[in-house]
């Protein structure tokens, strides 16, 4: 890999760790506002929900992580 691929692999790295702040943020907001919750709005569809995507943006920036490693990898 030349200069030039480990440059534009690291203005992607960059851009794809800012997404994964702002989806971090998303899902920790979501996470909060669900604890925030009375146990019996906790328990409704609508509090389940919250829970759901909350896990679900978290499970993203999992998979983020491993896509990030594979960069760093890749860049020697």
């Amino acid at each position: 890999m030349n200069k030039q691929d480990r440059a534009e692999l690291a203005r992607a790295y960059a851009m794809i760790d800012k997404a994964k702040s702002i989806i971090e943020a998303v899902a920790d907001g979501e996470l909060e506002k669900f604890e925030n919750l009375s146990e019996g709005l906790q328990a409704s569809e609508r509090g389940q929900r919250m829970e759901e995507v909350a896990s679900e943006l978290q499970n993203v920036c999992d998979t983020i992580d491993d896509v990030l490693a594979t960069i760093e990898g890749a860049q020697g």
